[in-house]
């Protein structure tokens, strides 16, 4: 899974959330979901403001992707600690990490109850991509070197492993 970092203002300060249950939901219009605890801060910053961001942190921010999801930031600066060059876009109140080479700001669309966690879903308003990480206008994974979370018994970060196939193209062997 992708280790990401969810951020949101709380009372009027910018907060991260490391997250692992994350993905791009829709195309059209463009969505992101995100399953987190309802007593997380940063939750609570999300209901307060309406809007999220979800930063993609390369390999070179494990140690400050695993601080964030270690402390809350109730009680701890955790943007200042890791020392994130915080910056905001056209939503205004969505806190991005400069650091990271993804980032998308999002408007929170609705919240879907699951059990244990509750699933957000937010409209994206506006990606921002650093340029070394583009290849042909778009987001180039290996460039990007996303930082990947294993749950299980090892439960630790990794990078991404050498290419296996083309997608939309190596199942075609199936029936060659």
């Amino acid at each position: 899974m992708p280790a990401l970092l969810v951020g949101a203002n709380v009372n009027g300060k910018p907060n991260f959330m490391t997250a692992a249950w994350g993905c791009i939901a829709s195309s059209k219009p463009p969505m992101f979901a995100v399953a987190l605890q309802t007593h997380r801060f940063t939750y609570r910053g999300i209901k307060e403001t309406g809007v999220f961001s979800i930063n993609v942190p390369s390999t070179l921010l494990c140690v400050e992707t695993d601080f964030c999801g270690l402390l809350s930031g109730e009680r701890e600066d955790k943007a200042a600690a890791c020392k994130f060059e915080v910056f905001y876009g056209l939503l205004k109140t969505a806190p991005l990490i400069a650091q990271c080479p993804i980032n998308l700001e999002c408007k929170l669309d609705r919240t879907n109850y699951l059990g244990s966690h509750d699933l957000l879903i937010g409209e994206i308003m506006e990606v921002h991509a650093g340029e070394d990480c583009i290849t042909g206008g778009e987001p180039d994974a290996r460039k990007v070197d996303p930082l990947i979370y294993c749950t299980g018994a090892g439960k630790s970060y990794y990078a991404l492993g050498k290419c296996l196939g083309a997608a939309f193209s190596i199942g075609r062997r199936v029936t060659e």
